[in-house]
Formats: C-alpha cells, sequence, structure tokens
C-alpha cells in the first residue's frame, strides 16, 4: 500500500524544485546588486578595481565582486568645539575640534568651519583605490585645516574676528575648491561659523570696535551738522534775495485776509489797494 502511494518520479521533482528554490535564495543575490539613487558602486574582482563607476539601478555582477557603494550626495563636515555639531568629537570624545591657527600679528584664533561638498562619480572608483571609503578624514579634514591656516596667517586678529571675515571665507573658498577638484571631489560651499579668541583678547577688541563706532557716529553726527547748516545758510541767502518789496507786500496781505479783526480801507483811488509804506 506505501509503494502504491510513493511516487518516484513526483518525489525526485519536487526535491529538484526545492534545490532550485534554495538556490536561487542563497546564491541569486550575489549575482546583482542594486546601486540607489545618489550614490555610486565600485566594482572590484579579487583585489583588482575596476575604472568604471557602477551608476545607480539594478546591476548585474559576478557572485564572486565585491561592489563598495560611496555616496555622491552633498555631504557636509564640521570642525567646531561644539561636540553635538562635531564629526570628529562624536568619534573620538575629544575636547575641542574648532582649528587653532595664528594671525597675521601672531594671535591665536580658533575657527569654526563647516564644509559642504561632494563625490564626483566618475572619480569614486579612484579615490577607493588611493584611499578607500574614509577619505573624508584622510583628504578633506586636512585639507581644510592647512587651507585656513594659510589664509589666517594673511589678515590680522582684528580683521578675522570682524571686518573681513567674509573676504576669509570666500579666500577659503578658493583655496580649498582647487585642491579637492583635483582629487575628484566638488566643493559647494564654505561656511566660518565662528571666531573663538582668549577672553582677553576678546573684551580688548571688543573695546577697541566699541571705540571706533563711537568716534563713527560722532564724525557722522558733525557732517549731519555740517550739512545742516549749509543747508540753513544756502536758504537764508536765497530767501533775502526774493525779498523784494512787492513780495513782502504779498506776504502781508495773505496774513491780513485771514484775520477776522482786519478792515480793509482803500486808499489809494486808483486801485484801491492800502498804502503801504516804503521798506528801507
Amino acid at each position: 500500500m506505501f509503494k502504491d502511494r510513493f511516487n518516484p518520479k513526483k518525489f525526485g521533482t519536487l526535491l529538484s524544485f526545492g534545490c532550485i528554490v534554495l538556490f536561487l535564495l542563497f546564491f541569486l543575490p550575489s549575482f546583482f546588486v542594486v546601486v540607489d539613487a545618489g550614490e555610486i558602486g565600485v566594482y572590484s574582482l579579487f583585489g583588482k578595481v575596476s575604472d568604471d563607476p557602477l551608476y545607480s539601478g539594478f546591476r548585474f555582477k559576478v557572485p564572486f565582486a565585491k561592489v563598495v557603494k560611496m555616496s555622491t550626495r552633498t555631504q557636509d563636515y564640521t570642525m567646531t568645539s561644539i561636540e553635538e555639531d562635531s564629526e570628529y568629537l562624536t568619534s573620538t570624545a575629544g575636547a575641542n575640534d574648532a582649528i587653532e591657527t595664528r594671525a597675521k600679528d601672531g594671535a591665536r584664533v580658533w575657527l569654526d568651519i563647516t564644509v559642504l561638498y561632494h563625490l564626483n562619480a566618475e572619480s569614486g572608483p579612484t579615490i577607493y583605490k588611493e584611499l578607500g571609503t574614509d577619505y573624508v578624514e584622510k583628504l578633506v579634514r586636512p585639507l581644510i585645516r592647512s587651507s585656513i591656516r594659510g589664509v589666517a596667517a594673511n589678515y590680522t586678529v582684528t580683521e578675522i574676528y570682524s571686518s573681513k571675515r567674509a573676504e576669509i571665507q570666500t579666500e577659503i573658498y578658493g583655496q580649498m575648491e582647487k585642491d579637492l577638484l583635483d582629487r575628484g571631489i566638488t566643493l559647494e560651499d564654505v561656511l566660518l561659523r565662528k571666531v573663538n579668541l582668549s577672553q582677553t583678547l576678546s573684551d580688548s577688541i571688543e573695546n577697541k570696535l566699541a571705540a571706533e563706532q563711537n568716534v563713527e557716529k560722532a564724525e557722522l553726527e558733525a557732517d549731519k551738522k555740517r550739512i545742516d547748516a549749509k543747508g540753513q545758510k544756502d536758504a537764508q541767502e536765497i530767501i533775502t534775495k526774493s525779498l523784494t518789496s512787492r513780495y513782502l507786500y504779498y506776504l502781508y496781505i495773505q496774513n491780513l485776509k485771514d484775520n477776522p479783526s482786519t478792515i480793509y480801507v482803500p486808499i489809494d483811488p486808483n486801485n484801491g489797494m492800502p498804502l503801504f509804506k516804503e521798506i528801507e
């Protein structure tokens, strides 16, 4: 009776189907890779890295090949003394990641900075071969430090702290842009977030700036007074030249006509006008 129910041919078919399913479940994923939008895949086989990146989409590959994904989206890297804003402090539990440098006059300055950048897709394989996936710490971070120190050395501490901060930020951008682009990374923006000084130096600069502002305010007020005085002088000269006898008669009549106590008595028989005494 058992022999009637057992069908070797049917059992073999089921076994074969099961093996195929297991093969597909365990080995099929090794034949393809999905590269998401905003990233590229770096293809390597037995240690040899392909120069052509895999762009976003469904990509087939050799089962033993390795595909490393690298982001091409905009990324930011911040160096600051504020722990929650700094990638370096978060990972190393350091005390201060602001960039320490020397100004032109020798003063010590700590700068907080954020850099926006993205990896160029076609440069991904080269960067992976030369630096691996940790190219930010090996390339971007050192370039930020060297660029800032090179630029800051051309400015006094007062200029860095106040008057030329925007100019310095632009110069840092120009310095970093070429260096990063040569390595396959596009710099998008540089944000100089904060300039930190010692308390003594900070107070000294603040007092100096306040004094300069007071002087500037006093000069502006003096200029305004000079302009007002000249305007009054010019107005008086114009009025003096225009004060003829006829104009004074006109003003006199204009003022009298709205006065209810004024009584008009014509004197001149020719035109009915009042008699005016000539004004010397």
